[in-house]
């Protein structure tokens, strides 16, 4: 069975369905049924990449479009992680309109798919580093939700007729919650860092040196720091949780220009090898 493109629609529909529905059991704490609805909708997806992968007879990273179906993958994998481990009931639910996002922009947006790939692609190190990234980068835009989370606790806190019941609250959970989010960082800059090295060997095996200071490069290693400022802010000043929130928004905003935002930035154009094909 050959898939393509075109397919898409007839997978992601009942993928964006079932992690959606999945999420609002969960909300409801019905956890037997969310988790075999999203699952099932997590199955769907993997057999949609893997037909793809098959059809496309190449691992399906070339493209953005591409990259945003594994992104929506592992966002939905890095949800269902969270989930099993802390028991969140609305975490479900947020990673699913993440990824139903994305999908949704490929599905407004088709691209044209075709099996060649170049030479520099065909290389051990392409899956591994795609991979390492694209769940790093999951790993971090579920860090993210959390932040928005507890940014949309502390504006309902506000409104809490007792400020003094509300604030005491709100700290207890916001310590709570900033625990799992550093927690998300962590692993997601330890993927980031790996798939930082394994691009490093590759850049040796396909031009000769492993690092050129390329914008793709350039940002990514700005990205980096930037979440090591984070880590290193958040031990070195726990209690300051409002400059630790934006710390993680910025390295998130920074993490998108790494990801996709390099595509559009003037040095990049028609000298970056690693500008996605579109």
């Amino acid at each position: 069975m050959l898939i393509s493109w075109d397919e898409l629609l007839y997978f992601a529909v009942p993928t964006i369905l079932l992690v959606l529905l999945g999420g609002w059991a969960a909300y409801k704490e019905r956890r037997g049924v969310a988790w075999g609805l999203y699952m099932a909708g997590l199955v769907v997806y993997a057999a949609y990449i893997g037909l793809m992968w098959h059809g496309l007879e190449r691992p399906p990273m070339r493209t953005m479009g591409e990259t945003r179906l594994w992104y929506s993958f592992f966002a939905l994998v890095a949800g269902a992680i969270v989930y099993l481990r802390w028991r969140f009931r609305w975490i479900l639910g947020f990673a699913a309109i993440l990824a139903s996002v994305f999908l949704f922009i490929n599905l407004l947006k088709p691209e044209i798919h075709n099996k060649s790939m170049m030479p520099a692609l065909e290389s051990i190190y392409f899956v591994p580093h795609v991979v390492a990234y694209m769940f790093s980068y999951a790993m971090l835009g579920a860090a993210l939700l959390v932040t928005l989370y507890i940014l949309l606790q502390r504006r309902k806190a506000r409104k809490v007729e007792d400020a003094s019941l509300g604030v005491d609250a709100l700290r207890t959970q916001e310590v709570a919650l900033m625990r799992i989010s550093d927690n998300m960082v962590y692993t997601g800059l330890a993927f980031l860092m790996v798939g930082l090295l394994l691009g490093a060997f590759w850049a040796k095996q396909a031009w000769g040196h492993y690092w050129s200071w390329d914008p793709k490069e350039t940002w990514a290693a700005i990205t980096l720091v930037s979440y090591w400022v984070y880590i290193h802010f958040r031990r070195q000043s726990p209690q300051a949780i409002g400059t630790a929130l934006g710390l993680l928004l910025l390295s998130f905003l920074l993490l998108q220009i790494c990801w996709y935002g390099v595509n559009y930035l003037p040095s990049a154009q028609g000298v970056s090898v690693h500008t996605y094909g579109f």
